[in-house]
């Protein structure tokens, strides 16, 4: 007999199949956003201990934003912040390990912790934009790219005009009773 698929599994592009139902639940997706500003709180934690002021700055004001958007379950501005957050972060945490990595021959091991903790909080940060990316569409967002001046404007406004009017029959409505006889009072 061969193995039964169920049909809430995906499969994943090495070809395994993977439960992606239970991840990405609305109750699963609370828990999850939890999960993620726990994890990086304790990353960022650990990764301070080297790594300071301008590290901690940047991080710990993403994981307010992540307590934000934990509070207010509803709220798209919250996890579209968040998102926003974690994103740039990924840049600025990039540079700060470049640029304040302790450079000497031997490194204690503190340092080694500390740096490997902010490396592990910079290499989960993509996974956690992608879960933290499907919260966003769960709540209802869509991310539109609008290129502004580089090419024609696709936005339509929910207004219409009532000036102008583009069928001919709409414009008179009463057009076609007009031209018909009147009907004789019995």
């Amino acid at each position: 007999m061969g193995r039964r698929r169920l049909r809430s599994h995906a499969l994943w592009p090495w070809g395994h199949w993977a439960p992606t139902a239970f991840i990405f639940q609305p109750r699963k997706l609370r828990q999850s956003i939890k999960a993620i500003v726990l994890v990086h709180w304790l990353l960022t934690t650990w990764g301070c201990l080297i790594f300071s002021n301008s590290y901690a700055w940047a991080n710990f004001t993403v994981l307010a934003l992540g307590v934000w958007a934990i509070a207010q379950r509803d709220s798209l501005d919250a996890i579209i912040m968040f998102l926003v957050g974690l994103a740039v972060t990924i840049l600025l945490d990039i540079i700060y390990i470049s640029i304040f990595y302790p450079h000497g021959g031997s490194l204690t091991d503190t340092q080694r912790f500390s740096t490997g903790m902010a490396i592990f909080s910079l290499l989960l940060k993509p996974l956690s934009c992608l879960f933290v990316y499907h919260m966003y569409r769960e709540r209802g967002g869509e991310f539109i790219l609008n290129i502004g001046s580089f090419g024609p404007s696709q936005e339509r406004s929910a207004y219409q005009t009532i000036d102008t009017q583009e069928d001919p029959a709409l414009a008179h409505p009463y057009a076609d009773l007009e031209s018909k006889p009147a009907a004789r009072p019995y």
